[in-house]
Formats: C-alpha cells, sequence, structure tokens
C-alpha cells in the first residue's frame, strides 16, 4: 500500500492504492496528496437537443454541468495552493451550449415568441488554468527543453499509450512535452508560488481499453492487464510527486515575517482588493445557495415519478393542494391515514404505496377499506369517504419502460369497491401545467375526474399551448 493517498476523478484504476471519484462528486481534494483528473463531460452530453451542430443542454443541465466544472476548477487551484500534485489527463475538447437563463420576447398575444439564450461552454472549463485548447490527435511528442526534468521518468514509462487530443496554444502556457515537429505544447507543468503544489498537464491515456474488464458472473471485473496497469500508474505517479516535491521545497512564512513591518509596497492595496473580491463572492455565494434552494423546493413534486414513503406521501398531498383540495395527513390516538383532501366537489381517504421493481397489489387497498370504516366511526364523519389508492409502481425506472402499475387483482378489488387507483406519474402531468399556468377550470376537471373514477383515473389532458409560443434558442455573443 502506498503511503501517498491517491485519488483518480473521471477516470478510474484496477488499484485498492488509488480511490474512485466520479466527475459528478462534490468531494474535497484536501484530503489527497495526488489527484489524477480527467475532464470528461460526455455523460451530459447523453441529455437534451442539438443546436448549431453542437450538444445543447436543457437549463437544469446546464447548472448541474457549470456547477461540477466550478467545483473542480476551485478545488484543484485550492489543492495546488496547499502543495497537492494535481495530474490532468488532456482528454478531447467537449464543446457543449448551455442555457444562460436570459429569454427575450417578440411578437404579443398568440404570436409571442421566446427566445432561449445559450452560450459555448466545455469541458476545459475545470482546469485553473488559461490553456486556449485547439482540438487535435497525435502521438508524435517529446520532452520540452525546459521544465520536463521531472516528468522525464514518468514519459519514459507511459509515451507509448500517450496520445494528445489537443494542442495548448495560449502564449503563457509553460511547455512540459510538445510535439516532435513544430515544438507545439501538448502538455504542461504549473508550480505554486506558495507550496510544493504542482498542476501537471499530460496528453491522454486510455484507461479503458477493452482488455482491462472481461464478464465474470454476469459482472464486469478487472483482467489481470488492468490490475499491472494500475500498479504501474499508482507508482509512476507517486514517484513524479516525489521528484515534484523534491525540486520545490518551500518553506512557509512564518507568522512573523507576514507583520506589518516587512510589508511591501503593493501588498497593501492588493489586500484590500482581495478582501473586497472576498466579500463580492461571499454575497454572490449566499444568493447562489438562496437560489439553489428554491430551485429544490420547486422540483419536490417529481418525487410522485421516483419516490416512495414519507417523500412521496408529501408530494401527493402538496399535488393535491395544486388541484384545490384541502389535503393533510390524519392521525389521532387510534387511526393513521396517508392523506385526507376535500373540496366542494366531495371528500376523500387515499393511501400511498411506492413500488421499487413491481406493480401494486391489493394489500393497501384492505388497509384503505378499513381506513374508510374507522373514518366513518367519527362522530363528525356522516357519509363514507371516496377510497383512493396512489401507487408508484417500478419507480426507478423510466415512465416508458414500465408495465401496468396495478395487478389484475387491485383493479378487480378497485370496481368492487368504487376504489379510483391514481398512478402517481398521472398525477405529475395536470400538476405540472398547473404549476406555470392558472387554469381553475382545468383544475376542477381534474378534482371531479378523481372523484368519479372506478379504477384507474384517468386525468384529462391539459390544454394546449398555441404552437405559435414556440421557444427558439440563440447563441449569445462569447
Amino acid at each position: 500500500m502506498t503511503a501517498r493517498k491517491v485519488l483518480t476523478v473521471g477516470l478510474e484504476l484496477a488499484s485498492t492504492d488509488a480511490q474512485y471519484a466520479s466527475f459528478r462528486s462534490k468531494m474535497s481534494l484536501l484530503d489527497w496528496d495526488v489527484v489524477l483528473f480527467k475532464p470528461d463531460i460526455a455523460e451530459f452530453t447523453s441529455y437534451g437537443d442539438f443546436y448549431q451542430g453542437k450538444p445543447s443542454l436543457s437549463d437544469s443541465m446546464s447548472f448541474q454541468l457549470k456547477e461540477c466544472c466550478e467545483h473542480w476548477r476551485r478545488e484543484i487551484k485550492q489543492a495546488v495552493e496547499t502543495g497537492k500534485t494535481i495530474v490532468v489527463f488532456l482528454s478531447p475538447v467537449l464543446e457543449v451550449y448551455i442555457d444562460t437563463g436570459q429569454r427575450t420576447y417578440s411578437g404579443t398575444g398568440r404570436n409571442q415568441k421566446t427566445t432561449r439564450h445559450v452560450t459555448l461552454y466545455n469541458n476545459y472549463q475545470s482546469i485553473p488554468a488559461t490553456l486556449s485548447p485547439v482540438s487535435t490527435t497525435g502521438s508524435s511528442m517529446k520532452l520540452a527543453a525546459r521544465r520536463s526534468e521531472n516528468i522525464a521518468a514518468f514519459w519514459s514509462e507511459f509515451e507509448t499509450v500517450s496520445r494528445y487530443q489537443v494542442l495548448l496554444t495560449d502564449a503563457n502556457v509553460p511547455a512540459c512535452l510538445v510535439t516532435r515537429t513544430g515544438d507545439k505544447p501538448v502538455g504542461a507543468l504549473y508550480r505554486s508560488k506558495s507550496s510544493s503544489g504542482s498542476l501537471v498537464l499530460l496528453p491522454d491515456i486510455d484507461f479503458h481499453p477493452n482488455n482491462f474488464t472481461k464478464e465474470k458472473g454476469g459482472k464486469q471485473t478487472w483482467t489481470p492487464e488492468a490490475n499491472q496497469f494500475a500498479a504501474r500508474m499508482v507508482g509512476a505517479i507517486v514517484a513524479l510527486d516525489k521528484a515534484l516535491r523534491s525540486a520545490t521545497e518551500i518553506t512557509p512564512e512564518p507568522v512573523w515575517a507576514s507583520s506589518a513591518e516587512y510589508s511591501l509596497g503593493t501588498e497593501s492595496s492588493l489586500r484590500l482588493q482581495l478582501l473586497e473580491a472576498e466579500q463580492n463572492i461571499e454575497v454572490a455565494q449566499k444568493r447562489k445557495e438562496s437560489i439553489a434552494e428554491e430551485l429544490l423546493t420547486a422540483g419536490a413534486l417529481r418525487a410522485l415519478l421516483f419516490e416512495k414513503g414519507k417523500p412521496l406521501e408529501n408530494a401527493i398531498i402538496e399535488a393535491l393542494r395544486i388541484l384545490g383540495f384541502t389535503a393533510a395527513q390524519f392521525k389521532d390516538g387510534t387511526s393513521e391515514f396517508d392523506v385526507v383532501f376535500e373540496s366542494e366537489e366531495g371528500r376523500l381517504i387515499g393511501e400511498a404505496e411506492g413500488k421499487d421493481a413491481k406493480a401494486v397489489n391489493i394489500d393497501k387497498l384492505r388497509q384503505l377499506s378499513m381506513n374508510i370504516h374507522e373514518d366513518l366511526q367519527r362522530d363528525e364523519v356522516t357519509m363514507p369517504a371516496k377510497p383512493v389508492l396512489f401507487g408508484n409502481a417500478f419507480r426507478l425506472q423510466a415512465l416508458d419502460q414500465r408495465t401496468d402499475p396495478f395487478t389484475e387483482k387491485c383493479h378487480s378489488a378497485a370496481t368492487t369497491s368504487s376504489t379510483a387507483l391514481v398512478f402517481t406519474p398521472d398525477l405529475f402531468v395536470p400538476v405540472q401545467y398547473l404549476t406555470g399556468q392558472i387554469g381553475e377550470s382545468y383544475a376542477r376537471s381534474c378534482r371531479v375526474a378523481l372523484l368519479s373514477a372506478i379504477g384507474r383515473v384517468a386525468f384529462p389532458p391539459p390544454p394546449v399551448i398555441p404552437t405559435s409560443h414556440e421557444d427558439t434558442q440563440a447563441e449569445v455573443e462569447k
């Protein structure tokens, strides 16, 4: 086991000496000595549409991508400043269009047109260095005349499996690897000015060739070749880290040396600027956290699509309130109901059930029948409530892959007992419409559908928004 703590982000090694974190992870890098990082955002491009030949992400996915890239940019910079070694393998530039949050409107009434503004974004936004990467590929490289002595041993070990995917065209890139022809930078070495930390940028390596995994017992496992490669990689990276540290040993400034007595001319002004910048960041961070909390609350109703237990029950109650019901859980000394809800059209009692990988069966119908009788025994209740079973079957599958959410017995029993069966993703559709529109008449038609249904409820489809209001998207100036 290596004495250095090694983390890999966006790439995985077949070694217990290195821990893996996904690109979406919010992990801090301060707990690690050496980090191998790959700015691969391919998983984000499987969502959304295309614009001008490039992936165009939704507003939600745009936010997630920016949040991930900003997290790693901040973490890498901070880790290098505190003495860590960060090794970045330069994967291909992947450009996407992200939503800026800006909208412009043209026309009026039924002819109004909404334009969604987007801008280009790429995976290199996650690296805290100005690189100006240009996409190209090749494998003929050499050590640069300067800054390459400490990576020479690593390069000797892995040159044959390395391939550059970008040229680093910024004039200030401290190149450590260049193309054999033209001396174009394909690798770089940034050293911290205040610690022994380093940011090493290296050409890409395929960490998952076909011969690194095999299927065993229905699962993918590492092959001996993968284990051998990982051992070589971890050993070489630890040796690289040692070489970089020995070449850049910096004595931390003593407290006494930072006193005002030894302050240099420009430091006071820069400290004030830094303080102002930190205050601006603090204000912006608080605003970001507030908006993120509002966004989380605004999206809570998606629990109707995939949740179970209390989260599902809470989402159902909120959805019923949006439909115009007065809704709440009920609990007294002897009875407990998932939800009791009513409106001018009638009074109902509901039970909720989420199933991971099967249909909702009659068990909950028995419980619901008992609840109706218990409720009727209360002095203030004069009429039996309408029974409603809310079911979220096969909850972890995509909606288009789910079969009938209720069993045949459940359907039969519901017909006999005049019970309404609500597939909670069906409930999500009218709620999704009503959270963005004023539609009292539509909400009322949904309430009536619930009260009159026997068996699975078919909610009326939301009113169609005129197609002349179609959204378009436009690139903003970069």
